[in-house]
């Protein structure tokens, strides 16, 4: 059955076509699964929650914009009577009978893993002017004279990751404070000589546009909306992570082809639930905070968290940009889930607030998980991985203008990273174990951490939540296989020139012999003294600043190799110089079976359902016909030629 909702409906309509309801939320509780809600155009400004579950992917509850239609559901309200303070300053006195039990101005950005200015705290609300995000003044005194901002707050050991300095200095002076007393709400502005009572002028009020508030609504699909300004709180993965949409710990969501953005910390949130633990670091402090992740994770075991129950989601075709946090977060509840070809940008663009949970997509225990075909832009991190990444795939990827590309931490594998374009200068940042990095391009650096990691992480049954044991995190056990380096910038000769630098400390197979009186590993896999784990370099291409690993087989001196990114309409179009050795170079072909076991999961480099992974079919989906060459292309020819990499669809 088909129910309808229009801003000129009334819920005390029947739903159909011709006496539409007037909110999303009372179709909600109409719905029986197999049902479908369709919204017609219009401004929804509710917290949309979701209420009956659908039982199986034939049988989902869809939300979904009427066809040809453009519905928004915002988590703000239009503000507008606006009272002068003087010639630079605004105010609006609210009830805090609009916020009810959740006021976003009463409340500070904080939780584990977060670092804040130290000047002031930062608020969950937020105030837009013509539909622009407005910044949070340090003080009211501050708010009138209103500084442009040169930098972002970011702690001084993070200061390197910071992508760019802010995008548009001169709109930092658009500011807001609120003052908080027990019956009003005052949100004082300086809209820089604007009229707001002639603007449009929203103010944060929900947490969340589209979320459950009770756990287990399964198979839900949200489809063709626009969503933006949710006060959605710091998501952590030892919170309750909320977002601006997400599933709150069900299974079976299907999340396509919506434009999100504008939420204070995250976009779309397939995390963890508050019944495993809410920033017990913050509140108690009894122990370290990972200690508490870990806890997390058992607690989750306990409710459920397994195959079964608990994510198998599907996030694709969305657009995402302008969150404080995470395009997409997740710990535990992203398991078993699909990430594809989603655009992502502009992820702590503002860089109001810092901490270690910051990227376009940051997930914890992705244990099955593939994010695919994704392009991910202008952020300070596009991918990190951080605890548990394990059967974990990052395919087919465009990464460019990023702080770091891609992270992977304190994970025992395996994780398989191949067939991806890394533009940043800062490619791929190694702080894990069991690691497979095939056929990829990587314009920028690679920072390898092998010494004091130390943390005792869990791995599990192959493609299960189970805990099978744990291991200390001493990195290696890594294979670096038909990748192209091309060393493009200078710090890439100071940051260990992609892998190959720091793997230059290693031994080489005579060396390790000779001082530890031992014979280095079968399958080419070099034994080191550095890290009590192997590693395995072969015919990987390099180019610029890249050097070669001294005992690396089948290398492949790509000198004039060169890539540079060019956006034409709804396309990105990679312009590639190819070196005649490339072009022609003849290498081994990488399967699932000649990658091998990791050594702690005793699991493979293979698919969600054990099968073996085809590694002969490229980005672009085409087969290398039976010649390998490095890189993620596999018809190149030598000389100038333009690859079409991704498209919006």
């Amino acid at each position: 059955m088909i129910f309808h909702v229009s801003i000129n409906g009334s819920d005390r309509g029947d739903g159909s076509r011709n006496a539409p309801f007037r909110t999303i939320n009372h179709a909600a509780r109409m719905v029986k699964p197999g049902d479908t809600i369709q919204v017609h155009e219009g401004v929804y400004r509710e917290w949309v929650d979701p209420v009956c579950s659908g039982l199986n992917d034939q049988m989902r509850i869809t939300f979904e914009a009427a066809p040809g239609e453009h519905p928004v559901i915002k988590g703000s309200e239009i503000i507008k009577k606006w009272e002068r303070v003087n010639d630079r300053v605004h105010k609006a006195v609210i009830p805090n009978l609009l916020f009810g039990d959740f006021n976003p101005y009463d409340r500070k950005i904080e939780g584990d893993w977060k670092v804040l200015p130290k000047e002031y705290d930062v608020h969950l609300g937020d105030v837009y002017l013509n539909g622009e995000s407005m910044y949070e003044a340090v003080s009211l005194e501050a708010l009138h004279e209103a500084p442009a901002r040169l930098e972002g707050h970011c702690p001084d050991h993070a200061a390197e990751l910071v992508p760019h300095p802010l995008p548009d200095p001169e709109a930092t002076r658009r500011q807001w404070r609120a003052v908080v007393d027990e019956e009003n709400t005052t949100i004082y502005c300086n809209f820089q000589g604007a009229d707001p009572n002639n603007e449009t002028v929203e103010i944060n009020v929900r947490p969340c546009c589209f979320y459950p508030k009770r756990t287990g609504i399964d198979y839900v699909t949200v489809r063709g909306f626009e969503m933006a300004h949710a006060a959605c709180p710091w998501a952590p993965p030892t919170a309750d992570q909320m977002g601006l949409l997400g599933p709150h710990w069900s299974k079976g969501w299907l999340t396509e082809k919506n434009h999100l953005h504008d939420a204070k910390c995250c976009g779309i949130s397939l995390g963890k639930d508050a019944a495993t633990g809410d920033n017990n670091y913050t509140h108690y402090r009894r122990k370290p905070a990972y200690f508490y992740q870990m806890e997390a994770v058992f607690k989750g075991i306990r409710l459920g968290w397994d195959k079964e129950h608990v994510g198998s989601h599907v996030v694709k075709d969305n657009l995402i940009h302008d969150c404080g946090q995470a395009g997409i977060v997740g710990h535990m509840g992203c398991a078993f889930s699909r990430i594809e070809h989603n655009e992502i940008y502009r992820i702590a663009a503002k860089q109001e607030f810092w901490g270690h949970e910051i990227a376009g997509i940051k997930f914890h225990a992705a244990i099955d998980t593939v994010i695919a075909s994704n392009n991910i832009h202008d952020c300070r991190e596009a991918i990190w991985l951080d605890w548990q990444a394990q059967g974990t795939r990052i395919t087919g990827n465009v990464t460019y203008n990023n702080a770091r590309d891609l992270q992977v931490e304190v994970s025992n594998g395996p994780c398989l990273v191949d067939h991806n374009v890394f533009l940043s200068p800062l490619s791929y940042d190694d702080f894990a174990q069991g690691m497979a990095m095939v056929h990829n391009l990587f314009a920028g650096s690679m920072n390898i951490r092998v010494e004091g990691l130390g943390r005792n992480i869990p791995y599990h049954l192959p493609h299960s939540t189970q805990v099978a044991g744990y291991a200390e995190i001493l990195g290696g056990d890594t294979r670096l296989i038909n990748n192209v380096m091309m060393g493009k910038y200078d710090a890439c000769e100071n940051v260990c020139a992609p892998f190959s630098m720091l793997y230059d400390r290693f031994t080489t197979p005579e060396e390790f012999i000779a001082r530890n009186d031992a014979s280095p590993s079968a399958s080419g896999i070099v034994e080191c003294r550095t890290i009590p784990q192997p590693v395995w370099i072969e015919g990987n291409a390099y180019a610029g600043n890249a050097v070669p690993f001294r005992a690396e087989k089948n290398t492949i001196e790509a000198e004039g190799f060169d890539a540079v990114l060019e956006e034409r309409g709804d396309s990105l179009e990679l312009v590639l110089q190819v070196p005649r050795a490339v072009a022609e170079a003849e290498l081994e072909e990488v399967t699932t079976e000649r990658l091998g076991y990791v050594r702690f999961p005793e699991e493979g480099f293979e698919h969600p359902n054990g099968e073996a992974i085809d590694f002969s079919m490229d980005l672009l989906g085409v087969s290398t016909e039976g010649k390998v060459i490095p890189g993620p292309f596999t018809q190149l020819k030598a000389g100038k030629q333009r690859i079409t990499v991704w498209k919006r669809k």
